[in-house]
């Protein structure tokens, strides 16, 4: 029988984990940088904790079992929900706003396609307890600095507000499951099925027409204006567009400009409330989204008090994706900084204690540990990415010394025992 790998996942070799690892901590450093603090979830969760999130239907997505004691649980799908609990079980009474990320994986049972996996990964954060849109618009922020720094290009932060199409309908008297809807048509983009919806709903022929309007535009600060002359007789609309462009002023005052307004960006879930952002990758066809926001209350609906939360996650997977395609992954990294090769078999005792001393000095370090002849430890050394081998002879040894080879210049050096590790730590540092 040959064995195979699950369908829908995959195995990352040595090449695609250093460039993984990069980009994770990379991404890690900057939530870091704004105060974030990193939590873990279990990779099951109770089924009702999604069930009560999503709706019944989401158990035709997820991969859930019962376990031995009779218990619905579930492989996590997202991260939201999980974080959400870990609050209520854990950090009702610390002190606000509690900024905090995560990084791990989830599971959805769908069909394998380009960008879409059984498996993949989140790296993400949630902000409970802060004021929008201050915190939407550090998040935006932070979220933006991350590529910057991962020198992304051709991305796209799409941002609106969902209090400005649930006042128009709020107005209108629609209810919540109706609303619910409505918004999953938007969020489909399905212009079509929405204008039958809106007709069946008998909304007013205006709120219909401005509905439609508003979801098709996209802009920059100028929109403003614009939106605020469709829904002047929307007074509950008009209150989340001044929240939209305070939003805008904060961006700013943050440094970050580079954003498209879009009102058509939406959330089929009554929770999500206010400010929603989407990020795009152009090239990556239609796994282009490779990033989603908001603002919500889902602590709430758990059976918490009511407190507002902001957060995103990065589909991991499709930042990969889009940083290979750009060609803008850094190159892959040798495996060490330095071999260590013993000329003979007698002085493989030497080139143990040597490599544990370059190790406890914090420089990556490899040693010869299948016996083989000088000639091929050399081209094993290469072939691992070695910036230097530490050459072990019998004669320098009784002098008390070992010679260090460039493999880069293929220069060769005599140096002290007790000069090796500080002679390499300046030379590693100084190539990079």
């Amino acid at each position: 029988m040959e064995l195979q790998k699950p369908r829908g996942t995959r195995d990352f070799l040595f090449d695609d984990m250093k460039k993984r690892k990069l980009v994770e901590n990379t991404m890690r450093r900057v939530f870091e940088t704004y105060g974030y603090q990193e939590i873990k979830t279990p990779i099951f969760e109770d089924l009702s904790l999604f069930t009560l999130k999503s709706g019944e239907g989401i158990i035709e997505e997820i991969y859930n079992f019962q376990d031995k004691g009779g218990r619905d649980l579930a492989l996590r799908p997202e991260l939201t929900a999980p974080v959400a609990r870990l609050y209520l079980n854990n950090l009702q009474k610390a002190p606000r706003p509690i900024k905090m990320y995560y990084f791990g994986s989830c599971f959805r049972y769908e069909r394998p396609q380009a960008g879409r996996f059984r498996q993949f990964w989140q790296l993400g954060c949630e902000l409970i307890g802060g004021k929008s849109p201050d915190s939407e618009a550090e998040i935006i922020a932070m979220a933006a600095q991350c590529l910057g720094e991962l020198e992304l290009e051709d991305y796209q932060i799409h941002l609106g507000n969902l209090g400005i199409l649930r006042g128009i309908l709020n107005q209108d008297s629609v209810s919540a499951d109706e609303q619910d809807q409505i918004m999953a048509l938007i969020d489909k983009g399905d212009a079509e099925e929405l204008e039958k919806l809106l007709e069946d709903l008998k909304l007013p022929a205006e709120s219909r027409n401005i509905l439609m309007e508003l979801i098709g535009m996209q802009g920059h600060q100028e929109i403003i204006s614009t939106v605020e002359k469709i829904i002047s007789t929307y007074p509950n609309a008009l209150d989340s567009l001044k929240e939209l462009e305070t939003l805008l002023k904060m961006l700013e005052a943050f440094g970050f400009s580079d954003y498209v307004v879009d009102l058509g960006i939406a959330r089929g879930l009554d929770y999500y409330t206010g400010t929603v952002f989407e990020i795009y990758v152009e090239g990556l066809g239609a796994q282009k989204q490779i990033s989603g926001g908001g603002t919500y209350n889902l602590i709430e609906l758990f059976g918490g008090e009511k407190v507002e939360s902001t957060g995103f996650a990065f589909g991991f997977d499709r930042v990969m994706e889009a940083l290979k395609i750009q060609g803008t992954t850094a190159p892959s990294e040798g495996r060490v900084d330095v071999f260590v090769a013993p000329i003979s078999s007698e002085m493989k005792l030497n080139a143990f204690k040597i490599t544990q001393e370059l190790r406890n000095s914090g420089i990556s370090t490899d040693v010869e540990l299948a016996d083989r002849k000088f000639k091929k430890i050399l081209s094993f050394a290469s072939k691992s990415g070695a910036k230097y081998v530490v050459l072990v002879g019998a004669r320098e040894m009784e002098e008390g010394k070992v010679t260090i080879k460039d493999m880069e210049s293929g220069d060769q050096e005599q140096v002290s025992l007790e000069m090796v590790s500080k002679v390499l730590v300046d030379r590693i540092n100084v190539k990079e």
